[in-house]
């Protein structure tokens, strides 16, 4: 068996990406998988092995610590091949392939565009500066790596197309298909929000749509964790809040039955540079649960997710409001969306058919 190592300093050890699709994935196909991650303890999941790691007191302490100490344990597991997830863990990967090892950086998400929106960055000329430099060290770390796998095509681009395998964060529809539908115990109008809950995933605006609609028949699922106490409490003000039912953040598995049980899935990102051409994987899980979808009304979000979805500016709640409203009136709609939807998973979007491409990228560098 080839050992492979997979690395991640801010992930978690049950992370939808790195752990159930691509490490179950390898696992699978016959590979020796590790998961260098921060846990508790470890333990071998799903034919998995995981390693833990201490998690950082602070960023600067994950950044600075932590990323070496993942470096020097992953040289005592002594891996063929090193597929890394973080951004800050470039300088590690290019000591790895110093050390003769074959080393692929998968890019979930286009950080020289996040930083530009990341709170915890004060003034927006730092966070201009601190996006040039990550856009020029990413520049100069990918000339040692032997494969880049971005998440989408977007990000792709600004990668050597001769390293560059594109791998999408798709649905495992296996999964999704297996897990119980649970009949709805009321006959409220259920929409939900699967994710992160900060200012950008327009979760405050949904719930002044939901002001605006003042419809005790509807109800709001939150399945996430809040992104600070500051933001949460801002939403809980607002007087749509008391038709909000807040759950918490689930397993990757346990998400679906809620999913199922719901009647529309609620995807409205702030139209920022790494959302307008992102690939929101809840969008794909909604579809493959046969859900339809409000989403926001980016261009390219309408070419992939046509009829699947109606779409909405994110930062109007009036908008979203009238389009809460005609799927609520049409239940027609509502159906053909769900079936649109699922018939573009099975067609074009599955991780079952995505993971084929990780395997044979990875025979390659074997």
């Amino acid at each position: 068996m080839i050992k492979v190592c997979h690395i991640s300093t801010v992930h978690p050890d049950n992370d939808d990406r790195i752990f159930y699709k691509e490490c179950v994935s390898l696992s699978e196909a016959g590979y020796e998988v590790y998961y260098l991650v921060p846990s508790e303890n470890e333990r071998i999941e799903n034919g998995v092995k995981i390693v833990p790691l201490k998690k950082a007191s602070s960023r600067l302490a994950r950044v600075f610590v932590l990323s070496w100490i993942a470096f020097f344990k992953a040289l005592k597991i002594n891996a063929k091949i090193y597929h890394f997830h973080d951004p800050e863990l470039m300088f590690i990967g290019v000591w790895l392939k110093l050390f003769g090892k074959k080393v692929i950086y998968d890019v979930h998400e286009d950080l020289p565009k996040q930083v530009l929106y990341k709170p915890w960055i004060k003034f927006q000329v730092v966070r201009n500066i601190f996006s040039g430099i990550i856009y020029l060290s990413e520049k100069f770390c990918c000339l040692f790596f032997d494969a880049i796998m971005p998440a989408t095509p977007d990000i792709a681009s600004k990668f050597n197309p001769k390293k560059t395998c594109i791998i999408r964060n798709l649905a495992i529809v296996k999964l999704i298909d297996r897990m119980p539908v649970y009949q709805n115990d009321n006959d409220t109008f259920k929409l939900i929000y699967v994710g992160g809950l900060s200012e950008i995933r327009g979760i405050k605006e949904v719930v002044k749509a939901l002001e605006i609609l003042n419809d005790s028949t509807i109800e709001f699922w939150l399945l996430g964790d809040w992104s600070s106490e500051t933001y949460k409490a801002e939403c809980e003000a607002l007087e749509g809040y008391k038709y909000v039912t807040y759950f918490g953040q689930f397993k990757l598995e346990d998400v679906y039955p809620y999913i199922k049980r719901a009647d529309v899935g609620i995807a409205l990102l702030y139209p920022t540079k790494n959302h307008v051409t992102s690939l929101p994987v809840k969008a794909f899980e909604y579809m493959a649960c046969r859900k339809p979808m409000i989403m926001s009304d980016f261009e390219y979000w309408k070419k992939i997710f046509n009829h699947a979805a109606i779409f909405a500016n994110p930062m109007n709640a009036e908008e979203i409001a009238n389009s809460i409203k005609k799927l609520i009136l049409d239940r027609g709609l509502r159906e053909s969306m769900g079936i649109t939807g699922k018939q573009l998973i099975d067609q074009e979007f599955s991780w079952e058919a995505e993971s084929k491409l990780l395997v044979k990228h990875y025979q390659k560098l074997v």
